[in-house]
């Protein structure tokens, strides 16, 4: 099965979804399913 990655346009326009109080339910749970699917970044230690 191939792996399913949302790009980084679509996750932005899904944040703003997201973030907008008028949408309905159906786009918002469009939106979080599309920003379940982004590749989640690498987090890097912080150098002192």
């Amino acid at each position: 099965m191939a792996k399913k990655v949302t790009s980084k346009r679509v996750a932005s326009k899904a944040s703003k979804v997201l973030r907008d109080r008028r949408t309905c339910k159906a786009s918002k749970s469009a939106a979080g399913s599309a920003l379940s699917q982004r590749e989640k970044p690498m987090i890097r230690g912080k150098k002192k």
